[in-house]
């Protein structure tokens, strides 16, 4: 039975080649290409349950390809590249990925991040609540379902998996280091990029203002926190 199906882009053909050896050896079942337009044209065939996706190729880059697959899927993305400043990390992350390995990079690290795109998070203390409304925001965790006003709203796995975590503990808030190894796992204490730029996304889709958020809300020097129910 097959681990799991992972598209491998990147121009490199001996990175491809040892990547390929370990994940196969490992159950994963792996289809690969060399360049973003190459990826886009697979993508829908192969339906992979992860995608590695090297930024730096030849003609469409790996930001562009990341933003097209995201546009239609929520399958998680890892990014690979040489860059490490937190720039490149941070528009990565904009583009849609889940996470970021900088190259060159082990691959017990690799295989450690791929597990991690792949997990599902805990809700928290206590199962949660399965349905929640707010204002004009409707929660049902069961179907995962969202609206937003009178907007359907579809999130990633890690942006859903982030808000279900909060709402398991409305109205407390909750501290950085706490939610990104909850989500992310237990290796992602210190990666505090990463709860910016998601948190930013979540309020983009749900708020009906995200500059003045009335859902997700900022604890300054601790987290962020889902806002209690209304007196």
């Amino acid at each position: 039975m097959s681990a799991g199906k992972i598209l491998m882009v990147d121009d490199d053909p001996q990175i491809r080649r040892v990547m390929r050896v370990r994940l196969t050896g490992l159950g994963y079942e792996i289809i690969e290409a060399r360049s973003g337009e190459q990826a886009l044209e697979v993508f829908r065939e192969f339906l992979p349950d992860l995608v590695l996706l090297d930024l730096n190729m030849p003609g469409m880059g790996g930001q562009a390809a990341c933003r097209q697959i995201r546009e239609g899927s929520d399958v998680p993305i890892i990014i690979l590249t040489v860059s490490n400043t937190e720039n490149e990390k941070v528009q990565a992350l904009d583009a849609g990925a889940d996470d970021y390995v900088t190259k060159p990079f082990g691959m017990n690290e690799l295989l450690a991040r791929i597990r991690a795109a792949l997990r599902r998070a805990p809700t928290g203390p206590g199962s949660g609540p399965q349905h929640v409304q707010v204002g004009e925001l409707e929660i049902d965790f069961e179907t995962r379902k969202i609206r937003a006003g009178k907007r359907n709203v579809r999130l990633t796995p890690k942006e859903f998996d982030l808000l279900r975590y909060l709402v398991a503990q409305r109205g407390k808030p909750v501290p950085h280091r706490e939610l990104l190894q909850a989500v992310w796992g237990p290796d992602y204490g210190d990666q505090t990029e990463y709860l910016r730029v998601f948190i930013t996304h979540l309020r983009r889709k749900l708020e009906p203002n995200p500059s003045k958020p009335r859902y997700i809300l900022t604890e300054p020097w601790v987290g962020y926190c889902f806002a209690g129910p209304e007196e």
